[in-house]
């Protein structure tokens, strides 16, 4: 008891600030939860949760979309491979090919050459009914 007595009859320095909330409008107070905090926290922290869900979603979208780029790449090779050879095969037969043969496949020549010619718009649509698929 002597010594609380001792530190008692100590000053406090003038850097030693006091909070005094006491005096507030309203009387303000440290221990007391403000009446607002709990709505802010769980927005906060609902906010802070969408965001890294945000995140997430971005970069797996990202990452997947590298994945099937890749993916459409090589099979863009393999299909142009495949067109190169059959273009090559195509221009072999090709050659071997002669308007005669054309009579031995049951072919005829066209002797007279007769062309449609429309007036107005070449791509007009029909009209689709609504239920029609």
């Amino acid at each position: 008891m002597t010594k609380l007595l001792k530190i008692s009859k100590y000053k406090p320095s003038i850097f030693q600030g006091r909070l005094d909330f006491a005096s507030a409008q309203g009387g303000m107070s440290l221990l007391m939860e403000h009446p607002l905090e709990r709505i802010v926290v769980r927005t906060l922290s609902i906010v802070l949760i969408a965001l890294i869900c945000g995140y997430l979603y971005f970069v797996s979208a990202s990452v997947l979309n590298v994945i099937a780029r890749k993916e459409a790449l090589a099979q863009t090779a393999k299909i142009e491979g495949a067109i190169g050879g059959l273009e090559s095969r195509y221009f072999a037969l090709s050659h071997g090919i002669q308007p005669s043969a054309g009579t031995s496949l049951g072919l005829s020549p066209v002797k007279q050459t007769q062309y449609v010619y429309r007036l107005g718009n070449v791509g007009v649509a029909t009209r689709v009914a609504r239920n029609e698929i």
